[in-house]
């Protein structure tokens, strides 16, 4: 569950201040925003108290959906974990949701029962957090969740918990490392900050601190960190700032406020020269990496800084690129960011060094690059862009109010780390008031500062991850650590009232629900034929357009595999009157977003527009659509990115075992038979000209063959003539639109088991297929909840096997990929490799049992069916979600009115039903096994299972000489 900070303003927040002194109920506050409003400033309209016992209540109100967010932040992060104790917050955090004493059992099974969307928890260097989105007549059950965990939480601790929670962190921590650069993160915090520094080591910690961690540590962490005083309460959507103080004081002001909590102080300990780094990981090209520290969140600097990086590597219009990608062709990929966070920053650039090129050479690109950028600074076009982009950003994160972003995590982030959830307006105030002088005034102070070069280069023979990682040297502890300070609220007189919960009565029940509003679709054509679909959302004043062609994947059937995905992404490079570059410097200035992609049945192209610039980013859009070159240096750049993109996901375990895994699923000539990935294989991107991008393109995105999909602040009446400008004199090409040949495909005879080499590999991945109906079966929600049951939630069967009661595993689940034929139906499994064997055989006898002697009971599927009834209100929050129910609407062939029948046809989906689906679907027999790992440990166990007959493949999906397929002894 770790994550960063999901920041919509980049750069943003800051660390420090304490909180307000309570009274009994402090004053509501009341800002002036007039100032701001009149500069153009988004405003978050807040109401802040605090309870007697300490606790900050911060209440936003926004009517639109019927769902209250809820996000609770503790100040306490993984840089507050005392020696010897690496990773101990997060571990807390996993602990947090394994019940409490009023509610036995893991945390997410009531969510479920009331609908809630946007669930988890993270931990991150300065806080720890927990969240969810829930209908607003659920919100009692979230408030007495929250607070039953929050005050009632030791009783339910136990060593058993504790044991459970740390085998699934070790394990995350495992399939972080399994991937590709995944153990990057230590490498340079290691090198960056200082032993003494709160950063110097990562949120998830070391195996060796994990395992030391004991119950007396959790007691303590519990008693020392998670008092009301310590907290800050989020609540926005739909509920009033009177309900908001009546609920927080019920459910939360019995709870006592805890020992005051030290507050660390910004430390900014730039290094005072370059050092240098190796280090060695299963990788498919060397990637460099240089990091700054810089100054924390919610400084000018910090700003200034985050517009300086995006002129420098934010994107292909960006000094680096420019040099790096398009003049020298050294790297496939350039980027430069900051991340920000409460004590001191990182600035970090990162390449990804071409095949065959000398890193010495990138080295040196990026020095002279950067020489020149702290010469001259930035234009002021170049700062513009980054200005609009900066605030585009935040705008459209407005329109949710909870998860891991929207406005409950802004207002979340000024509070608990500056003293004011409207601190988000004084970083968009600076971003808009930054120059080219200051940005380069400020990027000069700190790039100019020493900073760790590390270069991460592909892994040899006796390459030894565990002992190279402890061969790491990290800095020594350095003078000047500012010391700790109590909050400002240290020496207040908190009380606590007496509970009016009947805590032994358990979570609250909740019998009424709102419905859902989704806008009804609206319809109409253009002058030359071609359908619109509009839904109406005026939440934000943004429009978004999708053009839906039929093609997708399966168009590739019969020719070079990833044509369609790489058309697709040429689509966004030059047009006949632009370059690529220019195209992407309009779509900055414009604050447009454009997007290119297929998936198996589908090919589309989005716009994400601001209204005010609605007319030329419409413009811009249709001229990327109609009129693309395919000129002869984009297809050379994009191939050689696309090749190593292929190269990297033969690195990655997912990769690897989605590109192999459909070919065995759907076999030869078979539209699906291609890696899910889209990409293709090598020979055929090698081979790909600019006619086959044409003859595609001629074939496939025409306008006979599209619909135009709208959703946002707009109507039918002012939308049509500005489509007809853009498309509505578009017309086909002679000759009809090709078919593609979708076919059926018999169930395997007998199950079969491919394994796939990767050395060292700390995990298996397990990823075992089978084939379910299309998208468009008259029982796909039958499909869905019993999924839903088996593995498609956190309290499945197969999640609650393998994570909680085995914890050989972070997660485990089932799933269904969308398609218009027969689509994937698989099981997932990433475990740790001495557990690999048994973990097979847990995910085959689940299979086993739901189709025998333990079939889903009626409580599992009325489990699932409220759930996704339920949660219908919070799903269509975003105009995003609504553009995506359209497009299933559009692609599946379903009634305009869909999804305002959600309800009812989810309420027919019973027992019989359900297990019906499961029963057509999971076939053990059948089932086509991909096992990725370290086979000198994992080989012999799994062929001892019998689960079918085993073959070796390679990292192109074919049989490893001298490893024919030997069957299952008997």
């Amino acid at each position: 569950m770790i994550r960063p900070l999901s920041l919509l303003i980049a750069g943003a927040l800051a660390a420090g201040a304490g909180l307000a002194a309570p009274n009994a109920f402090a004053a509501p506050e009341s800002l002036a925003r007039n100032a701001a409003a009149e500069a153009g400033i988004p405003d978050i309209a807040y109401t802040r108290f605090t309870l007697p016992n300490g606790l900050t209540v911060v209440v936003h109100e926004d009517h639109k959906a019927p769902v209250v967010a809820v996000s609770i932040w503790y100040h306490i992060g993984s840089a507050d974990e005392p020696t010897g104790r690496t990773g101990f917050a997060h571990l807390f955090e996993h602990l947090m949701f394994s019940g409490s004493e009023n509610h036995k059992g893991t945390y997410f099974q009531p969510f479920e029962k009331v609908g809630a969307t946007d669930m988890n928890g993270t931990t991150w260097f300065d806080r720890t957090n927990y969240f969810e989105t829930v209908p607003t007549t659920a919100l009692d059950t979230a408030l007495w969740m929250e607070s039953d965990r929050m005050g009632h939480l030791l009783g339910a601790i136990g060593q058993p918990e504790l044991d459970t929670q740390r085998g699934v962190v070790q394990n995350e921590k495992r399939q972080g490392e399994n991937r590709p650069y995944g153990r990057v993160d230590q490498n340079i915090l290691s090198n960056v900050f200082p032993a003494n520094h709160p950063y110097q080591h990562d949120t998830i910690g070391s195996m060796e601190d994990l395992d030391a961690a004991s119950l007396e540590d959790v007691k303590k962490w519990f008693t020392d960190n998670y008092g009301a005083a310590n907290t800050t309460l989020v609540l926005a959507g739909d509920i009033t700032v009177a309900e908001a103080k009546a609920k927080a004081e019920k459910y939360f002001g019995d709870i006592p406020a805890g020992q005051p909590v030290s507050r660390q102080q910004p430390w900014i300990t730039a290094l005072p020269k370059q050092t240098r780094g190796v280090q060695h990981d299963h990788v498919s090209q060397p990637r460099i990496y240089r990091t700054w520290v810089a100054p924390q969140l919610g400084t000018d600097d910090a700003i200034a800084l985050d517009l300086a990086t995006t002129v420098l590597g934010g994107g292909k219009t960006s000094r680096l690129y420019q040099r790096l990608v398009y003049q020298d062709k050294l790297v496939d990929d350039v980027s430069a960011a900051i991340q920000p966070f409460a004590l001191a920053s990182q600035v970090q650039i990162q390449a990804d060094v071409k095949d065959g090129v000398d890193p010495a050479k990138v080295e040196a690109a990026i020095a002279d690059e950067l020489k020149k950028f702290l010469a001259e600074g930035p234009t002021a076009d170049e700062l513009q862009r980054a200005q609009v982009a900066y605030r585009a950003g935040f705008v459209r994160g407005l329109e949710k109010v909870g998860g891991f972003g929207g406005k409950a995590v802004i207002l979340a982030e000024g509070q608990v780390y500056r003293g004011d959830p409207g601190a988000y307006r004084k970083d968009l105030e600076r971003a808009a008031a930054a120059t080219p002088a200051s940005v380069q005034k400020a990027s000069q102070a700190w790039f100019g500062k020493g900073d760790y070069l590390l270069t991460v280069l592909p892994a040899g023979e006796g390459f030894d991850p565990d002992a190279e990682d402890k061969a790491v040297v990290a800095l020594p502890a350095a003078e000047g650590k500012p010391a700790t300070k109590l909050p400002a609220s240290a020496g207040s007189k908190f009380k606590v009232a007496k509970s009016t919960v009947d805590r032994s009565k358990g979570v609250p029940d909740t019998s009424q629900f709102p419905s859902l509003s989704f806008p009804a679709l609206q319809r109409g054509k253009l002058k030359n034929g071609i359908e619109v679909v509009l839904a109406e959302r005026n939440t934000i004043p943004v429009t978004q357009i999708q053009l839906m062609f039929d093609s997708g994947y399966a168009a590739d059937q019969g020719g070079k595999l990833g044509t369609a995905s790489f058309t697709a992404t040429l689509l966004g490079e030059s047009t006949k009157s632009l370059d690529s570059v220019e195209v992407a410097k309009r779509r900055q200035r414009l604050g447009a977003i454009i997007g290119t992609d297929c998936d198996l049945d589908v090919c589309g192209a989005s716009l994400n527009a601001l209204n005010d610039q609605l007319q030329p980013s419409l413009a811009l859009f249709a001229d990327t659509v109609r009129n693309p070159a395919f000129k002869a240096e984009d297809i050379e750049r994009i191939r050689a990115q696309w090749l190593a993109g292929i190269a990297q996901e033969k690195t990655q375990p997912n990769g690897l075992a989605l590109r192999t895994l459909p070919p065995l699923l759907y076999g030869k000539g078979h539209a699906y038979s291609i890696p899910l990935t889209g990409s293709g294989d090598e020979a055929s991107i090698k081979s790909l000209t600019a006619d086959d991008l044409r003859r595609f393109q001629s074939q496939w995105l025409r306008p006979d063959n599209v619909r135009i999909l709208v959703a946002g602040d707009t109507t039918l009446e002012k939308i049509i003539p500005q489509l007809d400008a853009a498309f509505g004199d578009w017309q086909a090409p002679a000759g009809a639109v090709p078919k593609k040949n979708v076919g059926e495909v018999a169930a395997q005879a007998k199950p079969r088991v491919f394994l796939i080499n990767r050395d060292d590999a700390p995990q298996s991945l397990i990823l075992a297929g089978l084939l379910a109906p299309s998208t468009k079966a008259q029982n796909n929600l039958a499909i869905g909840v019993a999924n839903g049951a088996f593995g498609g939630t956190f309290t499945s069967r197969l999640n609650m096997n393998l994570r909680e009661d085995k914890r050989w595993a972070y997660g485990a689940q089932s799933f269904l990929m969308d398609a218009q034929g027969q689509r994937p139906f698989l099981f997932f499994a990433p475990v740790q490799t001495d557990k690999t064997a048994e973990s097979a055989a847990e995910v085959q006898k689940e299979a086993v049992a739901v189709i025998g002697d333990k079939p889903l009971t009626e409580a599992e599927v009325a489990k699932i069916r409220n759930q996704r009834i339920r949660a219908l209100p919070g799903s269509y929050e975003t105009t995003s979600a609504v553009l995506g129910a359209m497009e299933a609407i559009v692609k599946f062939n379903r009634p305009d009115d869909y999804v305002q029948t959600l309800k009812s046809r989810l309420e027919a989906v019973d027992q019989p039903a359900a297990q019906k689906a499961i029963e057509e679907i999971v076939q053990p027999k059948a089932m086509t096994w991909v096992i990725v790992g370290d086979l000198e440990k994992i080989e012999a166990p799994v062929r001892a299972l019998n689960l079918g007959e085993v073959q070796i493949l390679d990292a192109n999906g074919k049989p490893v000489a001298g490893k024919s397929a030997q069957p299952a002894k008997k």
